[in-house]
């Protein structure tokens, strides 16, 4: 992004700063969006080794209590918030020119671009659809139909239903995910160039094969997540969501009543379910009871 001082005016903040400022944009694409995005797919990817992996794995992430927003916002939204708004002023700037130059490397610059617009505004959507943006119940209520489905004490099953809503949502997600997994693949090789670590032409056809390498494997766990959730489990057959639920209680029970995690109604749904073996009690009714029930009008035998 080039920037003209005209008229004497004093450079901008930016324009100033331009230099540093890329290098920033470039960083916290890798570290530390793009790595939390190879976890958060790697976690959701344990959905294959069964519903109640999923369900552990969330608990073990909500083990931090109080440091969890702590966390999630100073490694999490503030770089993805910096990374994404400044990739839109980059790509305001930018001038592809595939069209006329259909070259691999410009091909390619247009990809990142539009992937890089498409993963901010999916991220965003993914994460209103999810969590509601805001915790705020009246706001929650409002927008029920339309997001904050989702709810970490019951993880497995509130992702599931969120995701098979409709066939869009699962369409959706796929499309999302890879925009998001190009754009952070195809962003190692030019960060790269932008850090000055592959200068020569050898240099940049080894980083093609690193980049390629990255985008298969995320790819993969991205896959294995998407299609684990759409269609692992069929949220619209009751007895296979109720087993869902049973597992959640049993979880949640093996965590709070040993006090590994506080109990916080707000991030639980409240559902019906089966009682466990455990709580099953067959009570025989008292004697009081059962004279009164003899006392009806056909006590007589008539």
């Amino acid at each position: 992004m080039r920037y003209l001082v005209e008229n004497g005016s004093t450079p901008s903040f930016f324009e100033r700063h331009e230099f540093l400022l890329r290098r920033l944009h470039s960083l916290t694409g890798l570290v530390p969006v793009g790595a939390y995005m190879v976890i958060h797919l790697a976690t959701n990817a344990t959905i294959w080794n069964g519903p109640a992996s999923f369900q552990r794995a969330v608990y073990q992430i909500h083990s931090l209590g109080i440091l969890l927003p702590i966390v999630e916002w100073t490694f999490i939204f503030l770089p993805l918030l910096f990374h994404g708004i400044y990739g839109i002023a980059i790509l305001r700037e930018s001038q592809p020119n595939s069209g006329n130059y259909p070259f691999a490397n410009n091909i390619r610059y247009t990809l990142q671009r539009a992937t890089g617009l498409i993963a901010f505004l999916f991220i965003g959507w993914h994460v209103f659809h999810m969590h509601g943006w805001i915790h705020v119940e009246t706001w929650e209520h409002f927008i029920q139909p339309w997001g904050a489905n989702f709810r970490p004490y019951n993880a497995t099953s509130t992702a599931i239903e969120a995701m098979q809503q409709s066939p869009l949502v699962i369409a959706l997600y796929f499309i999302g995910v890879a925009a998001c997994v190009f754009h952070l693949a195809n962003g190692i090789w030019t960060m790269g160039i932008t850090w000055g670590i592959w200068t020569t032409a050898a240099a940049q056809r080894r980083a093609n094969y690193i980049a390629l390498i990255v985008g298969v494997i995320v790819m993969s766990l991205g896959v294995a997540a998407w299609s684990g959730f759409s269609f692992g489990v069929n949220a619209r057959d009751k007895e296979s969501l109720q087993r869902l639920i049973d597992m959640e209680h049993r979880l949640y029970q093996e965590v709070i009543q040993p006090g590994l995690l506080d109990p916080e109604d707000e991030l639980r749904l409240q559902r019906k379910r089966r009682p466990m073996p455990s709580e099953e009690v067959t009570a025989r009714p008292e004697p009081q009871q059962v004279a009164r029930q003899s006392d009806g009008p056909d006590a007589g035998g008539n």
